[in-house]
């Protein structure tokens, strides 16, 4: 079965920048319920939040995928969607996790989302300055693994 995924930008609303990413507050409850979902429609992911905005990266089986993204479109904890880019990928690249969120840098977050995301293709350099999304995607999830472990 073909894996296809999705990345996005967005900005969270007041009350989850308000929030901050508490555990207790309404982002930790949001990605609690996306995992539970997408774990039945065997969707794995990752939400990167800077404090405003969302940098979210999904991917699955096209069923599964497009039910979990139009639950992320009609969600009222962000506006302003941005979709980076949409298409089938070889592998999955975040086998793990039906739904994380990560902390990351304003300036992380904002390089990711301008980063070049065409067919999710990964050179292996983050540092160059023509990296692409997936190639800071990459580094910034193994980043936080190893902070988190």
């Amino acid at each position: 079965m073909p894996i296809r995924a999705v990345v996005y930008a967005s900005e969270a609303v007041a009350e989850i920048v308000a929030d901050g990413g508490q555990t207790e507050g309404r982002l930790c409850s949001i990605i609690d319920d996306a995992a539970r979902f997408n774990r039945d429609a065997g969707v794995t992911g990752v939400l990167l939040f800077d404090g405003e905005r969302f940098l979210q990266y999904l991917e699955g089986p096209e069923d599964g995928l497009s039910v979990a993204y139009s639950r992320v479109m009609g969600a009222t904890s962000h506006s302003g969607l941005v979709e980076l880019q949409r298409g089938r990928v070889g592998r999955r690249r975040l086998p793990f996790w039906p739904m994380r969120w990560l902390p990351v840098e304003s300036q992380e977050l904002a390089r990711m989302a301008s980063a070049d995301w065409t067919s999710f293709f990964q050179r292996g350099d983050a540092t160059a300055p023509n990296a692409t999304g997936m190639d800071l995607l990459q580094v910034a999830v193994q980043q936080q693994v190893a902070v988190i472990g």
